[in-house]
């Protein structure tokens, strides 16, 4: 006999998907988010609330996120219960219409190395750009600590220090002369909105990754890219934007942790589209398991943990998702 489908939007999957939220990941990273979580996982009228909210846009960050948007102190779990039940219509309107947008520039610190194998002029286009803030390696500045030197690069309020397993790879800063991105809902810095919802994604005991962030938003709201409203994995809505690219410049697309959130069958189209193209040079950050299109093929079982960064799919290095760590291959 076939066990029971499970009812994703049931409470106790909603109570068990943050209880597993509390223990695997808020643990040493958030208390307070941490303490939200589990007062979800044993609280049944708190965790029917959030049934209410679809299924994808349901993560516990994005709805914590909310919460301190329409007002929540980042304190106990008591008042926030006591916030949720106050406020239920307005959580659930609120998450079912935004969804989590990790726009990290740390991560500029893993694509370094393969932007440096490039040459210039650059036209860079991000799928899944939100607001843009990845867009900009030749505004900040990096450190590289390695075993072997340390290097430093740049001059820029927002400085990215790097812990380099290894060697320190070669790395430069980009000409970069066009930069665009495709999002669902692309952010305007520049609004006070929408910058303040950027900075509120970040969990409230990431300070210097707050501090990071805000100086960011300044560089991208000095200079605001091109950003276009739709599904990133389009492929013809990315050769359309493309198009747009200067004449003489070289097209790099980026694809840093986006892949996962495109079904199966479309992210195949995408990675077939952008490796496939002599016109484009892709350069991915991704989950080692997500795809077949790595040169060499990833192994599993020898492979050292974190994210793959590739280019044009022969894998360079292994890095840590967000940038802070980087292991050249």
């Amino acid at each position: 006999m076939q066990p029971a489908p499970i009812d994703e939007d049931s409470p106790a999957h909603v109570a068990e998907r943050f209880a597993r939220f509390a223990r695997d990941e808020a643990a040493g990273r958030s208390d307070v988010y941490g303490a939200w979580a589990q007062r979800v996982a044993v609280d049944e009228t708190i965790a029917a609330i959030l049934s209410r909210i679809p299924a994808p846009h349901r993560q516990p960050p994005l709805v914590f996120a909310v919460t301190r948007m329409l007002g929540a102190h980042p304190g106990g779990a008591d008042e926030w219960a006591a916030f949720i039940q106050s406020n239920a219509d307005a959580v659930v309107a609120e998450c079912s219409a935004r969804s989590l947008q990790t726009n990290e520039p740390q991560r500029c610190a893993a694509l370094l190395p393969a932007l440096h194998r490039i040459a210039g002029p650059i036209a860079l286009l991000e799928l899944g750009a939100s607001g843009g803030l990845c867009l900009y390696p030749d505004r900040y500045a990096y450190r590289y600590r390695g075993h072997d030197r340390l290097v430093e690069l740049g001059e820029s309020a927002v400085v990215l220090d790097v812990d380099v397993r290894g060697a320190v790879p070669d790395v430069s800063l980009p000409q970069i002369v066009w930069r665009a991105g495709i999002d669902l809902q692309p952010l305007d810095v520049r609004e006070a909105d929408d910058r303040a919802w950027l900075e509120g994604l970040v969990w409230p005991e990431e300070r210097e990754r707050a501090s990071r962030i805000a100086a960011a938003v300044d560089v991208a709201a000095a200079d605001p890219p091109l950003l276009v409203a739709g599904d990133a994995a389009d492929v013809e809505l990315v050769r359309a934007v493309a198009a747009q690219a200067p004449r003489g410049a070289t097209l790099v697309v980026t694809t840093p942790g986006v892949l996962p959130y495109v079904p199966r069958a479309r992210r195949e189209a995408l990675v077939g589209a952008l490796s496939g193209d002599p016109a484009i040079r892709w350069i991915t950050l991704d989950q080692p398991a997500l795809h077949d299109a790595w040169r060499p093929p990833v192994e599993a079982a020898t492979w050292p943990g974190g994210f793959a960064l590739a280019l044009d799919g022969r894998v360079l290095a292994a890095a840590d998702p967000l940038g802070s760590w980087i292991r050249p291959l």
